[in-house]
């Protein structure tokens, strides 16, 4: 009966200390890798995200085949400046659909997943030129 008591005891002492040994490291940085840099997989937008050397390759390499200036007769704006694609963001959901899956831009498939996060970043830090 006491070895009995002492297994159950035990048993309800693993499963609280359980309970509380989640992940609490949500919001913690990583210690930094040889270079400094944190070795988070998701790191928070640091404020480097620029148009004019992150955002424009992208716009240019996905976007003004078919929204240059004027744009083909299906895109209905153009995509050739920094005005355009901060329009585009706040006026007509480009963020909305380069992460469509059922009606993507561009139309061949969804941008890789870090070229539509730098865009995001780039808006969630103020559309840095």
């Amino acid at each position: 009966m006491k070895l009995a008591r002492i297994l159950v005891l035990s048993g309800l002492l693993i499963i609280l200390g359980s309970c509380s040994g989640g992940d609490n490291n949500e919001g913690v940085m990583s210690p930094p890798d040889s270079n400094g840099t944190p070795n988070n997989d998701n790191p928070a937008p640091t404020g480097s995200v620029g148009y004019q050397d992150d955002i424009r390759p992208i716009i240019q390499g996905n976007c003004t085949q078919c929204h240059a200036d004027p744009p083909l007769q299906d895109a209905p704006m153009s995509l050739t400046t920094y005005d355009d694609v901060r329009n585009a963001v706040v006026n007509r959901g480009l963020l909305t659909r380069i992460n469509s899956t059922s009606n993507p831009m561009p139309p061949t498939g969804l941008l890789p997943m870090a070229s539509r996060q730098l865009i995001e970043d780039w808006v969630d830090l103020g559309f840095a030129k």
